[in-house]
């Protein structure tokens, strides 16, 4: 019994998979035989693409670099929110304490 690695793939190639069968009219069979990847793998990478293409943030890991850029902000934003909250508190920790 021979023991397979999961591959894995960066979000550019899955841009180009994905694109290769949106744009170029390719369809998904045709594009998993000539590049030997799994059917239900590149789907999910098409509902990927579909999704963040109206609007959406999709689900796992952005394909697209306005999507990835989106995603960083909103992490950037929790943290900022966070760090503010945290510093309320410490203030009204501190102002209490000069009374």
């Amino acid at each position: 019994m021979s023991k397979t690695t999961r591959r894995t793939f960066d979000a550019a190639f899955k841009l180009q998979v994905v694109k290769m069968i949106r744009e170029q009219g390719l369809s998904v069979g045709q594009v998993c035989r000539d590049m030997n990847l799994v059917d239900s793998a590149v789907r999910r990478w098409v509902a990927q693409y579909d999704e963040e293409q109206a609007g959406g943030s999709g689900i796992g890991r952005p394909l697209t670099p306005e999507q990835q850029r989106i995603r960083q902000l909103e992490a950037e934003l929790r943290q900022a929110k966070s760090d503010n909250e945290l510093l309320k508190k410490v203030s009204a920790f501190f102002a209490r304490e000069l009374k």
